[in-house]
């Protein structure tokens, strides 16, 4: 008797706890599984119902020197990929010129990119002042593969500098490297009067006419050249002057005591928009101090 009430109470519990369905069935169940022969079990992780996506991705051009100009802005510290993608849609941006809507422009490193008229650039502006050697080519790349002033400079930064202005292969003294496009056009523009001093050395001391004729102008082909100030360097001999210009370069220099009959021995640029040589041996270079730059931007 006490076994059939024990079964009896598990019958009750049981239509109890289902509300009065059916107890489970195992060979229904069993049978039921069928269905699912040959199918992975549930893991217990979530199935990932989205699409892939069918469409091709975008190739990269493989170009280091090519950007994407959103990418540019950002860059130059001026604002995000978003911000700058709002502003070159509303023509804010140029590009050697030309306004730039287009999403997804790519720029060259070596073009001039502006955001508001003003050229900005993507890398740390760098500033750097060599104490030139002979021998030395001013140019970036040389196709004889001769030694050039980048040589000297290489270890200054991983920024993208360029010499400003030009001294020839064998002249010596200040030049000036950076990535500022926009100082560099300022220094080499003849309008702005930069200021130039050169330490010449003659193959013979120089006459005082001659010395009065550079200082009154040299007429070159119908042209007269003049120099700002010509004066003897102190303590050295007659062969030395010393040339201050504010327009022309170092070949002008040469040229005005070529045409006087002199062979110039040594040019040497001792001073250049106010930057001097002062502390920094010849085929050294250094970085401008904060103030130098704030000068050169002034000038």
């Amino acid at each position: 008797m006490a076994k059939e009430r024990h079964g009896k109470s598990k019958v009750k519990s049981g239509s109890k706890d289902h509300g009065g369905k059916k107890p489970f069935n195992k060979k229904k169940s069993s049978e039921g599984n069928k269905s699912f022969e040959g199918k992975k079990p549930f893991d217990g992780k979530k199935p990932n119902y989205r699409k892939k996506s069918t469409a091709p991705k975008a190739k990269s051009s493989g170009n280091p020197n090519e950007i994407r100009l959103n990418k540019y802005i950002a860059n130059s510290g001026i604002c995000s990929r978003r911000e700058a993608d709002m502003h070159i849609s509303i023509g804010s941006v140029t590009v050697n010129g030309k306004v730039i809507t287009e999403m997804g422009y790519k720029v060259q490193m070596s073009d001039e990119v502006r955001f508001d008229g003003r050229i900005i650039n993507p890398e740390k502006i760098e500033y750097v002042l060599l104490n030139k050697p002979k021998g030395f080519l001013v140019t970036t790349k040389d196709e004889k593969d001769r030694k050039t002033v980048m040589d000297l400079v290489a270890t200054a930064t991983k920024s993208r500098i360029v010499p400003v202005g030009r001294l020839e292969r064998q002249s010596t003294g200040l030049l000036l490297f950076t990535n500022d496009g926009e100082l560099a056009r300022k220094l080499t523009d003849p309008h702005q009067r930069i200021r130039k001093i050169y330490h010449v050395e003659l193959d013979r001391n120089i006459s005082q006419a001659d010395f009065n004729k550079i200082k009154d102008g040299v007429n070159i082909r119908g042209d007269v050249h003049e120099v700002d100030e010509i004066s003897w360097i102190q303590g050295a001999s007659k062969r030395e002057v010393g040339i201050k210009v504010t327009s022309g370069s170092n070949g002008l220099v040469k040229a005005i005591f070529e045409h006087l009959s002199y062979t110039v021995a040594r040019l040497d640029r001792v001073l250049f928009a106010g930057l001097t040589k002062k502390d920094l041996p010849r085929s050294n270079w250094r970085h401008l101090t904060a103030q130098e730059i704030i000068n050169l931007k002034n000038l």
